[in-house]
C-alpha cells in the first residue's frame, strides 16, 4: 500500500486504493495456502476461493475506477477537503487500508491453518456459497458496466437485471461471499476467525464506506434516484415496492 501511495503522490488519484485493497486480498491469500501448515486440501481451498474471489474483484475496479478512468469521487471530495495536507493523509488512509487487508484476510489465514483432509457437508455448502456469491457479484459489475456504456443512460439510474431487486446487488453479494468462510472452517480449530467477517462487512457497507455515500452522491446527480429509492430494497434483493398515488391529490 506504500507502493499504490506513490503511485497516488504520482497521479493526484486515490482511486487505485480500491484494486490494491482488493488485490492484497488475493496475495495474501497465496501466502497463506503456499506457507501455512494445514492441510493441503483446505491450503487449496484458501488460495482458489479467497484468492479467486479477490483477483476477480481486483480486476473488475481496474477497468471500473483506474484504467482511463478520472478519479473517484469519493477521493476528489477528500482531496479537496484535506487540501494541501492531502497527500500525506492519504498516505495513512492507504495504511488504514492495508490493516484492513490483514484483518480481512484472517478468514483465509483460518483455512490454510485448518489440518482436516475429509470433506464435510459444511465444505460443500461453503462451496456453494462462494460460487453462488461470487456469480452474483459478476453477474450485477456486468449489468451494470453494460448499461453505463450506453451513452443515452448517462445520469440515468441502472435499475434492470439485479437491480431491479436491489439497489446495491454488487455489495450484497459481496457479503454473502463472506458467509462461505465460516461454513469451510466448520469444525476446524480456527473457525472463530471467520465468523466477524460477515458481520463487519455488513457494517461497512451499510453504515461507513458503501451504501451511504454511493446513495448521497446519487440523489445529487441522478434526478430518478429518489423514486428509485423508494420501489427498490437498499442490500437484499427483494420484489420493487408498489407506490400508491392519492387520486384525490
Amino acid at each position: 500500500m506504500a507502493a499504490l501511495w506513490l503511485v497516488e503522490l504520482k497521479r493526484s488519484d486515490a482511486s487505485v486504493v480500491d484494486a490494491g485493497w482488493a488485490g492484497s486480498l488475493a496475495m495474501l491469500a497465496l501466502l497463506y495456502a503456499c506457507f501455512a501448515d494445514g492441510a493441503p486440501e483446505r491450503r487449496f481451498l484458501a488460495a482458489v476461493l479467497g484468492g479467486g474471489w479477490a483477483l476477480r474483484l481486483t480486476v473488475h475496479l481496474l477497468r471500473d475506477r483506474v484504467i482511463g478512468k478520472t478519479e473517484d469521487g469519493r477521493y476528489q471530495y477528500l482531496r479537496s477537503y484535506w487540501g494541501e495536507a492531502a497527500h500525506c493523509k492519504f498516505f495513512f488512509f492507504f495504511q488504514a487500508q492495508a490493516l484492513a487487508s490483514v484483518l480481512f484476510s484472517l478468514p483465509f489465514l483460518a483455512l490454510s491453518l485448518d489440518g482436516r483432509a475429509e470433506v464435510t457437508f459444511a465444505d460443500l455448502c461453503g462451496v456453494l456459497i462462494w460460487a453462488a456469491a461470487v456469480a452474483g457479484e459478476n453477474l450485477a459489475d456486468r449489468q451494470l458496466s453494460r448499461f453505463r456504456s450506453v451513452p443515452d443512460n448517462k445520469g440515468q439510474t441502472c435499475s434492470s437485471g439485479l437491480w431491479r431487486y436491489s439497489r446495491h446487488p454488487n455489495y450484497f453479494f459481496e457479503w454473502l461471499h463472506w458467509w462461505s468462510y465460516p461454513a469451510l472452517a466448520w469444525g476446524g480449530g480456527y473457525w472463530w476467525l471467520t465468523i466477524w467477517a460477515p458481520f463487519a462487512m455488513l457494517f461497512f457497507l451499510l453504515k461507513v464506506t458503501g451504501i451511504p455515500y454511493t446513495e448521497a452522491r446519487a440523489l445529487k446527480t441522478r434526478p430518478g434516484y429518489a423514486e428509485y429509492q423508494r420501489t427498490t430494497s437498499a442490500f437484499f434483493p427483494w420484489f420493487p415496492r408498489k407506490i400508491r398515488v392519492d387520486k384525490n391529490a
